[in-house]
């Protein structure tokens, strides 16, 4: 079987997922966004990159499931607290190799551990499919509502996002719109209404609606891995609660961050 790389396991974390998790973050994603804050994923291999002090480190390790089983297993009695538990992240877990993936999640299920899947949803349905029955929550990544706009800034069009957002819906996954808030980007108000008129057209079950404010950190990452990076702005406070009030209005359950 072909073992994916993972180049961070995070505990304790409390924002991709309800609860204490422990994040699992697999390199590798098929689309690339401007604003990535973890451009050490987007490549699938294991590579070097400079760290805070200049030093050459390797970026990437392999972990068969048994090895992020036991992992995971050691802050079981946190997740149990907290109603936590895993989250499968990235650079884009849904491409890794689908057998693992599904061999990972399944042992996280029959060990009673929760699982979240942290998607940008540019994968093939028939890897959502495999593990759906296993799986407590998505965190679904919409980064822009207008397909030309959406391959502009991360390299594809959105209409394999637009598709497996549908169908997992349809398919009954309990879903958390993620929804990255960029200045003069995405979050203007016709950017809400398009999201909006989606979701309801299609009918679209959202569990709650997380608007994420874009942040520097990371952009470092880009000197010390030598590539190019672009800086955006972050929308004002005003303009966050009133993106997040026409949410709101239009009935969904709304927070600010993750």
């Amino acid at each position: 079987m072909d073992i994916p790389t993972v180049f961070n396991i995070q505990k304790f974390s409390i924002h991709d997922g309800p609860g204490i998790r422990t994040t699992i973050f697999f390199k590798g994603c098929p689309i690339k966004c401007l604003w990535c804050h973890n451009p050490e994923s987007q490549r699938y291999n294991v590579e070097e990159m400079q760290d805070s002090e200049g030093k050459t480190v390797v970026c990437g390790k392999k972990y068969t499931v048994k090895e992020l089983l036991k992992e995971a297993e050691k802050d079981i009695i946190f997740y149990e607290q907290s109603g936590g538990g895993v989250t499968l992240s990235g650079g884009e877990v849904m491409t890794q190799n689908s057998d693992y993936i599904t061999e990972l999640v399944k042992g996280l299920y029959y060990k009673g551990i929760s699982v979240c899947i942290d998607t940008c949803g540019v994968a093939r349905y028939t890897n959502f499919e495999r593990i759906l029955p296993y799986v407590d929550r998505f965190l679904y990544d919409l980064k822009l509502i207008d397909s030309d706009m959406h391959k502009f800034y991360t390299g594809v069009k959105n209409d394999l996002v637009l598709e497996n957002l549908k169908k997992l819906s349809d398919a009954g996954a309990v879903i958390d719109l993620r929804l990255i808030q960029l200045d003069k980007v995405n979050n203007r108000d016709e950017d809400t209404e398009n999201i909006l008129s989606y979701l309801k057209e299609n009918n679209i079950n959202i569990n709650k609606i997380h608007l994420l404010p874009y942040h520097k950190f990371g952009s470092d990452k880009y000197d010390r891995l030598n590539r190019e990076k672009v800086i955006f702005e972050t929308p004002s406070e005003e303009i966050l609660n009133n993106t997040k009030q026409r949410y709101e209005k239009a009935g969904y359950t709304t927070v600010l961050g993750g």
